[in-house]
């Protein structure tokens, strides 16, 4: 008997994949994070899951920080010899904040019995 390919568990796994890959070196696999939380919020959206507003959210979070990480980029980042204080780091907050969130979730569903997509 042929069993059928479970393309939500694969989503959800390639996107598991990407975040822990960006988390080798976060400034560079910023990039990989959000792509990673993103499918993340797809997967769960569409099975229904019932972490999927807590996954969104951690999504937005990341996404606002790592926005905000590449315009203070664009602009020759800030404090030093910049024009810009050191007080507009405060923007990129939510990016390690939703990251942090992202891992605990992703922690707590490894380890703890749930009903939920990722759960072994």
């Amino acid at each position: 008997m042929k069993k059928k390919f479970n393309w939500l568990k694969f989503f959800y796994t390639l996107g598991v994949i990407l975040f822990l890959i960006g988390t080798l070196d976060p400034l560079e696999g910023s990039v990989l994070i959000a792509l990673g939380s993103m499918v993340l919020v797809a997967a769960s959206r569409y099975k229904k899951d019932r972490h999927y507003k807590a996954f969104r959210i951690h999504a937005m979070l990341i996404i606002i920080g790592v926005f905000f990480l590449f315009y203070f980029s664009s602009l020759g980042g800030f404090g030093g010899t910049s024009s810009l204080s050191w007080w507009w780091g405060i923007l990129i907050i939510p990016y390690p904040l939703g990251w942090l969130m992202n891992v605990i979730l992703l922690l707590k569903r490894a380890f703890y019995k749930n009903k939920g997509i990722g759960d072994p």
